[in-house]
This record gives structure tokens, C-alpha cells and sequence, in this order.
């Protein structure tokens, strides 16, 4: 099986009988009992936080993330399918967790469950169980982006940081959660549903539109892009459409301003 990155309702509906495929739903528990798509196992999205220590958000433990997989059932031979309930910022979270440990035979559901269902595709409420199995994981580098690494790439032309944040957030005129409001000095603001269509609709928009954005703030695949936002939830979905767009070269900050904005050596601009 050779799916893309992004893919449609229908493509997943055609490649439902192939035995190498594992969906994985992250919508809410209440949400994957009501309907979920044929086949697909829950995730509870708390599973991709290491959930522990004074940054909870961050990347779990390489054994946390063995168990989850193991749990789900994937092995490296597998290529799985995630979408959720929250306009894609968990599914691509996940996405990039795989993309850490060297994971690439991964896919995002263009669209999530609306859109399997406006392409007239089946739900069912079986809780499915998946057959235990063994994945060691190893991270990979390139992927995330500290603290120390950002400090130190600051001035540097070569990097920028992508925040998805709201821009109330991102000025300093909203805080959650933290000691000090505004931005990493340099950062660009790109609210994260701006990629999306609609609500109602949150499929990505056309890729030339959003690589315009993009472009217009510094954005460009020539640079290695750092995103974040508060926690690293709303910057999964930031990750999945740059690495859409082609971007090489994108690594997360996992401790998101929630981190940045609670420690007293970070620089900070509004």
C-alpha cells in the first residue's frame, strides 16, 4: 500500500480491505462509541503527552510511546490512518510522534468523520481491539526542538518559529497558563484553523493557498520551521500541513508556551 500524507474519504474507503492498514481514532471516548470509521481503534489523546514532571505536554518517554504502539497494535511493516474530533490537531500530533521514532507509513484523514461521512461512507460503534505487538522505540533526530535549540538558533536566518496560537495569545493580551504573556522573539503568528476551511468543513484548504500565507510571513520550505503553540496540540496540525506542503525540515517545541512562558530565562516579545 502507497498512500500519501493527506489523504481523502474515498482513498481510505479503497484501501479499507488491505490487511497492512490501522486506523486510529482520537476523538473523545463518547465521540468514537457514538460512530467511528469501520475497523478503527481508539486512542485516548492523553496517550501522546509523557503526562508527568513540570511540562506534561511534552513528548511521551520512548517506552511510553513502545506501549501505546504496542497497544494499538502497529508494527513497522503497518501504515495507519488517524483523524479525531478536534479539527486535526491530535491526529497530526500523532503523526509526528511517528514521524520521530522513523514511523513514515502514516496518513491524516483529510477532513475527519465528516468528511467519511459526506462521502457517503458507514460508521459502526464495535469497540475494536487490536492484537498486541512489539515496537521498540528509538527517536529520531530532526524532529523536536527544545529550548537550548531554539535559544541558539534565534538569530539565525535560517530558522523560524511558526506560532499557532490565537493572536490575543500571541500579543500577550491572553495568557493561559503561564507566568508571562507574548511571543518568542522573531516568531511569525499563524493561527492554526486559518489552514482549514471551515468548522464545519475541516478539511485543509488548497495547498497553494496556504503555502502563500506561509510565504508572506517568512514561512518558506527553505528554512527549518520550529511550531508551537500552548501545549502542542494545536501545532500537531501546524507540523502535518507543513510536511504537506513539502516542508523538510519542521521540528515541534513539545513544551510550547507553556513551558516558554513559565520560565524566568526565556526571552519574550508582545
Amino acid at each position: 500500500m502507497n498512500l500519501p500524507l493527506v489523504i481523502s474519504a474515498t482513498q481510505l474507503a479503497n484501501a479499507l480491505p488491505d490487511n497492512d492498514l490501522l486506523i486510529a481514532d482520537l476523538s473523545s471516548t463518547e465521540n468514537y462509541l457514538k460512530g467511528h470509521i469501520p475497523g478503527a481503534i481508539h486512542i485516548d489523546p492523553a496517550r501522546l503527552l509523557c503526562g508527568h514532571g513540570d511540562v506534561p505536554n511534552k513528548m511521551p518517554e520512548p517506552a511510553q510511546i513502545s506501549a501505546l504502539l504496542g497497544e494499538i497494535g502497529l508494527t513497522p511493516d503497518k501504515h495507519i490512518v488517524v483523524y479525531d474530533d478536534q479539527m486535526g490537531p491530535w491526529a497530526g500530533r500523532l503523526i509526528w510522534t511517528l514521524h520521530s521514532i522513523g514511523h513514515q507509513r502514516c496518513s491524516f484523514l483529510n477532513g475527519h468523520l465528516p468528511a467519511w461521512a459526506g462521502a457517503g461512507q458507514m460508521l459502526e460503534t464495535t469497540v475494536n481491539q487490536a492484537d498486541f505487538s512489539d515496537y521498540p522505540v528509538t527517536l529520531k533526530p530532526g524532529y523536536l526542538a527544545d529550548i537550548a535549540y531554539i535559544k541558539e538558533h534565534l538569530a539565525d536566518a535560517s530558522h523560524i518559529v511558526l506560532d499557532v496560537r490565537s493572536a490575543a495569545e500571541y500579543s500577550g493580551d491572553k495568557v493561559i497558563n503561564a507566568k508571562r504573556g507574548g511571543h518568542i522573539p522573531g516568531a511569525v503568528n499563524y493561527e492554526w484553523t486559518r489552514a482549514l476551511i471551515s468548522p464545519d468543513n475541516p478539511q485543509l484548504r488548497p495547498a497553494e493557498e496556504i503555502m502563500a500565507e506561509l510565504a508572506g510571513l517568512g514561512v518558506t520550505p527553505d528554512k527549518t520551521v520550529i511550531t508551537h503553540c500552548q501545549t502542542h496540540r494545536r501545532s500537531g496540525l501546524s507540523y502535518l500541513f507543513t510536511k504537506h506542503l513539502g516542508f523538510d525540515k519542521v521540528r515541534c517545541y513539545d513544551g510550547s508556551w507553556f513551558e516558554w512562558g513559565n520560565r524566568d530565562d526565556t526571552p519574550v516579545e508582545s
